[in-house]
Formats: structure tokens, C-alpha cells, sequence
């Protein structure tokens, strides 16, 4: 706990740097763009549930996120050092562009998610926590791409998504749906970070793929 509070502290104290603050801007798009997607999924399986067992699920939905960014922050960051996943990375992370590219493309609707509403509140649960895992792995791995030399950003940027999924990603939603410019600057921005890893993990002479020949 110390160790993490110390990298947030180093990080912030420095954030008047050209490379922490782009970092740290990088981390803010990103959660902008991510949180409204996930909150708006739990909120929509959760749809068909009474009032307080729909309130719980979306907690059990606010908690998994977190736990789930924990743990895959602790993998990702160490992953990233193993040579080629870097690389692997950053084309996972184009595909999820390009999912968001077909989104914007097609004109969808983010208050109109094309998710079924559980029938009960085991079901819901499960299928809330099966989403975080894709939603979570996908929210991390931006992350940690922007944020790969900064780990007191990455940490604060994870925190950050889970509080915005929590509270204000419904507003979030809405604000992209009406200014789509935003949503293109997001996507730019995880663009840039994906071409990034890509590069690194062809070229870096620590992870690099090049490394092998």
C-alpha cells in the first residue's frame, strides 16, 4: 500500500511534465469513453429486476469493475514486460477501436443498448459479472497503454473509471451522444495509444518482437 501510494505521489508531483500529463490526459479520454458503455450494459441487464435488487446488481456491478481493474492491472503491467504481448496488446486494443469505429459509423444509440434484462437476480448478477471481465479487461488495457511508465496514473485512472461507471456515466453518455466529436477524440486517443504498443512491442529492445530474430 505504501509502494502505490508513493507512485502516486511521484507521478502527481511531476504531472507538469509534457509526458506524465499526456499520460495522464490520455487515462481521463479514455475513462470518459469506457465508463458510459459499461455503465449503461449493467443498467440494461439489470433492467428487468425490482428497484432493490436492480440497486444491488448494479453494486455488485460497481464492485467486480474494481476488483476485476485491480487484478488485471496487477497481470496487465507485468504481461506488458514479457516479449510479444506488448504487441498482442496493442492489437487487441485496435480491435476494440474498431468496434467503437462500427459504433460511431452506424450511428448507435448509446441509450439503446441491445442487451436482454435478466429474469432474476442470480442471472443478473452472473451475467453483470461475466460483462466486467470483457468490460474490465478492455478498460485496463487502454490504460496501462497510456499510462505503462506513470503506474501512480494507471492507479488513479482505474479508481477513476469505477467512480465514473459509478456516478456520473449515464451524464457521460448522453454528453457523447450530443457532442459525437468527443467520442471521435476518444477513439483517437485509444488509436494512438494501440499504434503505440504496436510499435514498442515490434521495436522495443526490451519486449519487443524483434528481440527473437
Amino acid at each position: 500500500m505504501v509502494e502505490i501510494w508513493q507512485h502516486i505521489v511521484s507521478d502527481f508531483s511531476n504531472l507538469g511534465s509534457p509526458m506524465a500529463m499526456s499520460a495522464f490526459l490520455q487515462v481521463l479520454m479514455i475513462d470518459v469513453m469506457l465508463a458510459g458503455d459499461n455503465a449503461i450494459v449493467v443498467g440494461a441487464l439489470a433492467a428487468g429486476l425490482k428497484p432493490q435488487e436492480r440497486r444491488n446488481v448494479i453494486l455488485i456491478g460497481i464492485i467486480a469493475a474494481l476488483v476485476l481493474r485491480i487484478i488485471f492491472a496487477l497481470a496487465v503491467t507485468q504481461l506488458l514486460k514479457v516479449v510479444g504481448l506488448t504487441f498482442a496488446g496493442g492489437l487487441l486494443l485496435l480491435w476494440v477501436a474498431w468496434k467503437m469505429w462500427r459504433e460511431l459509423r452506424h450511428g448507435a444509440d448509446h441509450s439503446e443498448v441491445e442487451v436482454k434484462p435478466a429474469k432474476s437476480f442470480v442471472a443478473a448478477a452472473w451475467a453483470v459479472a461475466l460483462a466486467d471481465v470483457s468490460m474490465s479487461l478492455d478498460n485496463v488495457l487502454a490504460v496501462a497503454g497510456a499510462a505503462r511508465d506513470h503506474p501512480g496514473i494507471l492507479i488513479i485512472g482505474l479508481v477513476l473509471s469505477v467512480v465514473l461507471m459509478g456516478v456520473a456515466a449515464n451524464l457521460l453518455a448522453r454528453v457523447i451522444e450530443r457532442y459525437r466529436w468527443i467520442a471521435y477524440l476518444g477513439l483517437a486517443v485509444i488509436l494512438y495509444v494501440a499504434a503505440k504498443m504496436v510499435h514498442d512491442g515490434i521495436v522495443n529492445p526490451s519486449v519487443g518482437i524483434m528481440t527473437l530474430f
